[in-house]
Formats: structure tokens, sequence, C-alpha cells
């Protein structure tokens, strides 16, 4: 799985240790941010081979949570 390293960021930001606020300021590495323009733009061309689709969506479910996770951060730190 070629979406490790996107993992692997996120994992470590949790297993650090995170509170809201750096869960809210977390953001990708540069090179998954553009590892994912670049697979993105294929799809758009129709040129995605089917592992690069796989990966793409691994991606925007990553995103998704990470979204989701942020949402919940914001909410306890209106809270405290």
């Amino acid at each position: 799985m070629v979406t490790t390293k996107a993992f692997d960021e996120l994992i470590d930001m949790i297993a650090a240790g995170t509170n809201p606020a750096q869960l809210v300021a977390f953001k990708p590495s540069v090179d998954t941010l553009r590892r994912v323009e670049e697979l993105l733009f294929k799809e758009k061309e129709g040129a995605i081979l089917p592992d690069e689709k796989s990966e793409l969506d691994d991606y925007l479910l990553l995103e998704h949570i990470l979204r989701l996770a942020k949402v919940r951060a914001r909410k306890f730190l209106k809270a405290a």
C-alpha cells in the first residue's frame, strides 16, 4: 500500500499524544499532497490505473476520517 506514508503521518501524530488543537492544525506532508494531486489529475484525464485508483480511494478515506476528527476536535476546543 503506497498510502502507508500518509497513514503513518497521522498515526505518528496520534501516538505522540495529540490534543484537539494539534489535531486541528495537522496537515499532510507536501509529498502526500503532491501524490494526491497527481492521482486526481490522472483520474480526471481518465488515465488512472486500477492500483492508482485504489491508492486514491485510500487517500480520500483518510481525508474523510481526518475531517470528521477535526470537526470533533473543534467542538472540544469550543467547549473548553
